[in-house]
């Protein structure tokens, strides 16, 4: 039995707050620099250009990517051998988000009840979050800041086995095609097949933490991945003024489900898909 202090989560997620709202993964700059050399439309062009730009001063100045710095949302993987001492893990995280976007000066955006008086929390709290026990004496923290002009226009359609895969296609390109521009595009999407409707809203966030470079394991899930960019791409909606820069990449997380279902969920990113990871 492997023992862990709490008060390490909440340091090492702190840190993680600024890292995701200042630094655009790897493979998401690479695909708006590939977007760009791609791009069909002029105007495209130039809107990727200001994106990639607004990047880099983000890395180098250690500023938000944009102003929206989310909601954090929060995947745990603790291992089965672990033990936690010194307090509450799920406070211990809030912690160290509140530590995060308070010390760094990120907006906070978290009301802390959503319907009738909506009052801010003033420090980012409560995340949204994910725990899974796992092998292991390791924990293993991701951070997935969310943005609500894209998180807004996600969707869930509950389909019935005889839709197929066709029908999946047509779900996600109904969901995109409403969303539109709104999601400042170019977007990133994740896509959760299977279980329940919870279940496959939660794997398509997880989805988005994949590299958009890393097809799924499952080679039928991994064309499936490809068919769906180049049909985002096909819609015309572009990098927000139109183009054929629609989307950067389409993750697809699965699940085993009922058989009388088809749950498929969609989770639309803007282009600052941020997230960070740490493992104690």
């Amino acid at each position: 039995m492997r023992t862990i202090e709490v008060q390490e989560v909440t340091k090492a997620l702190a840190k993680m707050c600024l890292e995701a709202a200042y630094y655009l993964p790897e493979d998401i700059y690479a695909a708006l620099v590939k977007g760009k050399e791609t791009e069909e439309s002029p105007l495209g062009k130039d809107v990727l250009t200001q994106i990639i730009k607004n990047a880099d001063i983000a890395k180098s100045e250690d500023r938000p990517i944009c102003q929206d710095t989310g909601l954090a949302i929060v995947f745990v993987e603790v291992g089965q051998d672990v033990h936690f001492v010194g307090g509450d893990l799920e406070e211990a995280i809030n912690a160290g988000v509140a530590k995060g976007y308070v010390e760094g000066y990120l907006r906070k955006s978290v009301v802390g009840e959503p319907l009738f008086n909506r009052k801010n929390t003033t420090n980012n709290t409560p995340a949204v979050i994910y725990t899974s026990i796992v092998p292991g004496d390791k924990v293993k923290i991701k951070l997935a800041p969310k943005g609500f002009g894209s998180e807004n226009k996600g969707g869930i359609k509950m389909l019935v086995p005889a839709d197929g895969v066709e029908g999946v296609k047509k779900a996600v390109l109904d969901i995109i095609l409403h969303a539109g521009a709104n999601p400042c595009p170019p977007m990133v999407i994740g896509v959760g097949i299977g279980g329940t409707m919870d279940k496959a809203a939660q794997l398509s966030k997880k989805a988005l933490l994949r590299k958009i470079t890393k097809r799924n394991d499952h080679p039928e899930y991994a064309k499936l991945e490809t068919e769906l960019l180049e049909l985002i791409n096909k819609t015309g909606i572009g990098p927000q003024l139109g183009g054929t820069t629609s989307a950067l990449g389409v993750n697809v997380e699965w699940y085993p489900t009922h058989i009388a279902g088809l749950p498929v969920a969609v989770t639309i990113s803007c282009h600052a898909t941020r997230h960070a990871e740490a493992e104690l």
